[in-house]
């Protein structure tokens, strides 16, 4: 699917007849992300290089994607996890409706949010993004909108209503989509127990410099206040690789001052280490424990995240050496790179 999306898109923006792009999922997810277990049963073979092919050509498509001369409007009617918000985030436009799923749960699996997620995730409100990432915490489509992850919210009733409107558009200009969007768009309330009104809490704990003091941080609010949505943070970080925690607060510190292309590079690299499986083996624990036994108690190695040094921490960083074939992620320069439009709605 990824091999085919990269081919269309490109084939599209050469194509003077295609005014935009509508990426919609077929069924009840709009793209549940990856399949990992194969990408972990080529790492236990010792293939991992297939893996890291698949991950070039898919950070590739996030790459086409967030620099793209023409409106994508991804309709997010479902399910929106891991690799699904690569495809969507990026493009211009972004629609949530009453069934949107959202998260990035790769912590709880051994792995780190990626996808360009260090880019995204890195410029919401306050440290709202390193909640989303660290916790796989799941937002609806309103709390989507709110933290400028969507861009539009309409109610699914009105989408094809809606799209039969986009296919009218007979210009690439966005201000063409935009105000098509803008007349359907609804503005809904958030829930009451919605994390998005904990802001100032997670802005003082996400805040901190280093997962220990962050989880700190968290339990020292449960003294003040017992709060169910603090003891259920809490008890998500715990259960998460203690290894992926630590790499993806980096990954998304760092992603605060990178540009998106810069991203996917550092991510590429990062996504090898895992992939080839010398400094940490969690992706084929989490994969055996979440997706194939379904124990769901793995075993992390480290187990706590004391043990994971900052040394160690560093190498996910490094370029991977000693390899034949292996080379950094090359992303070729494109003159469209767009602003990534994240509009918080308070």
């Amino acid at each position: 699917m990824i091999s085919r999306l990269l081919q269309l898109f490109r084939a599209y923006e050469e194509d003077p007849s295609v005014k935009l792009v509508i990426l919609k999922g077929q069924g009840r997810a709009f793209c549940a992300g990856g399949d990992v277990p194969p990408v972990v049963q080529n790492m236990v073979q010792g293939k991992w290089r297939l893996g890291a092919d698949f991950f070039r050509d898919q950070y590739t498509l996030n790459y086409v994607m967030a620099t793209y001369s023409k409106p994508q409007v991804s309709i997010l009617n479902g399910i929106v996890m891991g690799a699904g918000a690569g495809v969507s985030i990026h493009g211009r436009f972004r629609i949530a409706t009453e069934n949107t799923v959202f998260a990035m749960p790769e912590t709880s699996l051994g792995l780190f949010p990626d996808v360009g997620a260090s880019y995204f995730l890195s410029r919401l409100p306050g440290f709202f993004g390193e909640y989303v990432g660290l916790t796989g915490a799941r937002l609806d489509g309103a709390e989507l909108l709110a933290c400028g992850l969507a861009t539009h919210f309409v109610p699914s009733t009105r989408l094809t209503a809606l799209e039969t409107d986009l296919c009218k558009v007979g210009s690439s200009d966005p201000s063409f989509v935009s105000t098509i969007l803008d007349a359907y768009t609804q503005h809904p309330h958030l829930k009451q127990k919605s994390a998005y009104h904990r802001l100032d809490v997670i802005d003082r704990c996400f805040s901190k410099r280093t997962m220990e003091e962050i989880i700190s941080a968290l339990e020292r609010e449960t003294t003040q206040e017992l709060d169910d949505w603090s003891l259920t943070t809490i008890r998500a970080l715990k259960k998460s690789s203690p290894s992926s925690l630590k790499i993806s607060l980096r990954s998304i510190r760092e992603g605060r001052l990178q540009g998106v292309g810069h991203c996917l590079t550092r991510e590429y690299r990062m996504v090898c280490h895992v992939m080839k499986g010398d400094l940490s083996k969690d992706l084929v624990e989490g994969c055996r424990a979440i997706l194939i036994d379904k124990d769901r108690n793995p075993k992390w190695e480290p187990r706590r995240l004391e043990d994971m040094k900052d040394s160690m921490v560093d190498q996910f960083f490094e370029r991977v050496e000693e390899e034949e074939r292996w080379e950094d992620l090359k992303l070729s320069p494109r003159n469209n790179l767009h602003a990534l439009r994240i509009a918080a709605k308070l």
